[in-house]
């Protein structure tokens, strides 16, 4: 399986030591044998790009300050590798935020992962947190995608986590993880990269800042812990798993690369590598 590391959406600058980056929409394809291409997350689509005011909430469009390039969208970069739109088999979804679902409408023809949980609020009456209205876009999912729910008591065991093996060619290389508190059914993808000995863990939103998982000086950053804190739906639940990743990376940090999907640092990180 080859791994490809794309930002699909930039956003509002950030500073950290001196040092000013945008943030990042962090995806991953997948180039795999038996399933085609499988897209971890999707980022901002074509029709945000083109028309951010018909799928974007006003929100959003003030909070991120998203850059709306066709360039970085999925489906223009899976085009630059030489891939057609329906080579894309299977998309695996961390949550349905606007921000990690808006390229779903490019990729009609894929079945879609996700927690039972994450589309039971997002596709359901809103909730009573007032960022529902804002985060999920009906939008993203109204060419009616091929939904593949899954349930998390259908967990099993992954570095003392739980995990939903959601692709049984894959089952070996491909993981779901529960990770809530961001969102009701926000979940972690960990996917194998053999060629180096490793997993890659996507985190999505579960935390935003590569401080936050430091297992020796945790740190927070002042303009993200301000957007986690708005978003959040169970703060303990959030704060708890950023205690799992510090544990995680203390316990198993050759083997597990967490990375989140807005930390432009570790994006650089991981690309540099590719």
């Amino acid at each position: 399986m080859r791994i490809h590391h794309l930002n699909c959406g930039s956003l509002r600058t950030i500073e950290h030591q001196g040092e000013q980056r945008p943030a990042v929409c962090h995806c991953l394809l997948l180039e795999t044998d038996r399933d085609g291409l499988v897209l971890v997350d999707t980022g901002l689509g074509t029709a945000d790009v083109t028309g951010p005011d018909r799928t974007l909430s006003a929100e959003f469009r003030g909070r991120a300050q998203p850059v709306l390039d066709l360039a970085e969208t999925a489906l223009h970069q899976v085009r630059a590798l030489g891939h057609h739109p329906r080579d894309v088999r299977h998309i695996l979804l961390t949550h349905l935020d606007l921000d990690h679902a808006g390229g779903l409408p490019d990729f009609p023809d894929a079945e879609v992962h996700l927690l039972e949980a994450e589309q039971r609020a997002a596709l359901g009456a809103p909730g009573p947190h007032p960022e529902d209205r804002s985060r999920y876009r009906p939008a993203h999912w109204a060419h009616r995608p091929a939904w593949a729910v899954h349930q998390r008591a259908d967990g099993e065991p992954w570095f003392g986590f739980d995990a939903v093996r959601p692709l049984p060619g894959l089952a070996e290389d491909l993981a779901i993880v529960p990770l809530g508190g961001h969102s009701a059914g926000h979940a972690a993808v960990a996917v194998r990269d053999a060629g180096r000995e490793r997993w890659l863990l996507h985190c999505g939103d579960a935390y935003y800042f590569h401080r936050e998982i430091d297992p020796d000086r945790p740190a927070g950053h002042p303009g993200m812990d301000v957007l986690q804190q708005l978003t959040e739906v169970d703060r303990p639940l959030r704060l708890g798993n950023h205690a799992r990743l510090r544990e995680l990376v203390r316990e198993h940090g050759g083997q597990v690369v967490p990375f989140s999907s807005h930390d432009p640092w570790e994006y650089a990180r991981l690309t540099a590598e590719q």
